[in-house]
């Protein structure tokens, strides 16, 4: 009976030690990352994008600056996401345009502007999931 308590014992003692030896290594490997300065996060709520020949209609110029950065639109039947300021794709998307309701279709066939990447993903994740 006392060669399996001290067997007992021995296995708890190298257990714990090796527990602790663990626990020193990945603590000291494990680099701390600080918040990044002006950010925002993610919410759960999805505001309304804007349609783009609405919004360069009744949007004054310097809040286009600000608001419409990303357009949303359909090449090919698959989504694709343009810079603002450029003829270059920024993300190619890979949804297919069917996943989407008929009316969300015609929405996105006329092109739809995002403030945020942010914004587009939390869009797509509406509809894909």
């Amino acid at each position: 009976m006392k060669k399996y308590l001290y067997c007992l014992l021995l296995f708890l003692g190298v257990s714990v030690l090796c527990l602790a030896v663990g626990y020193s290594v990945t603590r000291n490997s494990v680099k701390r990352q600080d918040a990044i300065p002006n950010t925002v996060l993610a919410t759960e709520t999805v505001t309304e994008p804007f349609v783009a020949e609405e919004e360069a209609e009744t949007a004054p110029a310097a809040n286009q600056d600000m608001e419409n950065r990303y357009y949303l639109v359909v090449e090919d039947g698959f989504l694709l996401v343009f810079p603002r300021d450029g003829d270059q794709v920024c993300m190619y998307t890979h949804v297919p345009v069917t996943d989407f309701p008929e009316a969300e279709q015609e929405r996105l066939r006329a092109g739809i502007w995002f403030s945020s990447m942010l914004d587009i993903f939390n869009y797509l994740e509406s509809y894909t999931s």
